[in-house]
């Protein structure tokens, strides 16, 4: 399944990744990616957030795109394996300050990390994860 990374949302109460299919004016048609589902989510129930526009905090003030943070994963997997989102707390933690050394502690949650770790891993099993190279062709 060839999907663009600007048309991959999240969905505010309902799990996984979604592709968004179409614009309506009271809501979007989105496709779960993990089953091809089609459903329409109202925008008076959901809120919508392109993945592109997600980032991560760090303790400089600044903060990594959720893109860049997702190659990085893909990159130190192999050293860094992606842990089961049951792991203890200071497991994951630790587990991400490999990934991103400087992210916010105060700012990212575990919350957060256990997202990003479900999808990174649909993500990954469905290879939408761009590579760096690529973006940079773009």
């Amino acid at each position: 399944m060839e999907i663009e990374w600007s048309k991959l949302v999240a969905v505010s109460g309902m799990p996984g990744l979604y592709q968004m299919i179409s614009n309506k004016s009271n809501g979007l048609i989105v496709a779960n990616i993990e089953t091809g589902k089609r459903t329409f989510a109202p925008a008076r129930k959901h809120q919508f957030t392109p993945l592109e526009s997600i980032a991560i905090f760090t303790d400089d003030g600044d903060s990594v795109p959720f893109k860049e943070v997702v190659q990085r994963i893909k990159t130190l997997e192999k050293q860094a394996p992606v842990p089961s989102t049951n792991e203890p707390a200071e497991t994951l933690r630790k587990w991400f300050a490999q990934v991103l050394p400087n992210h916010d502690r105060s700012r990212v949650y575990n919350g957060d990390i256990k997202k990003i770790i479900k999808w990174y891993l649909i993500l990954n099993t469905h290879n939408l994860i761009p590579t760096p190279k690529a973006e940079e062709e773009e």
